[in-house]
């Protein structure tokens, strides 16, 4: 089970998300995702996530790369992001 919490934060707009995010439940986080008009003002709160799977690492790494803020990020999924991304990296240059 996992949830979204939205709430405006001064200039930004905040998702809290919470739960387990997997990647049955991206199609729901795309559509809140897509509702915001400017993905430079939003913050993708992870403090209450628990447990996510490659899909939802590569879905908040690809949010970060397009100018939305992760807040909280655990350590665990900071890590598989930049491991994803430095991987990636490494069979572009080849």
């Amino acid at each position: 089970m996992w949830k979204i919490k939205r709430r405006d934060d001064v200039e930004l707009v905040v998702l809290t998300l919470s739960g387990r995010l997997e990647g049955e439940q991206l199609t729901d986080l795309r559509k809140a995702i897509s509702s915001e008009a400017d993905v430079q003002n939003l913050v993708l709160d992870l403090k209450d996530l628990r447990l996510v799977d490659q899909a939802a690492v590569t879905f908040l790494a690809n949010c970060e790369a397009g100018g939305a803020s992760l807040r909280n990020c655990p350590a665990y999924i900071r890590n598989w992001i930049s491991t994803g991304l430095a991987s990636s990296r490494s069979r572009s240059n080849d």
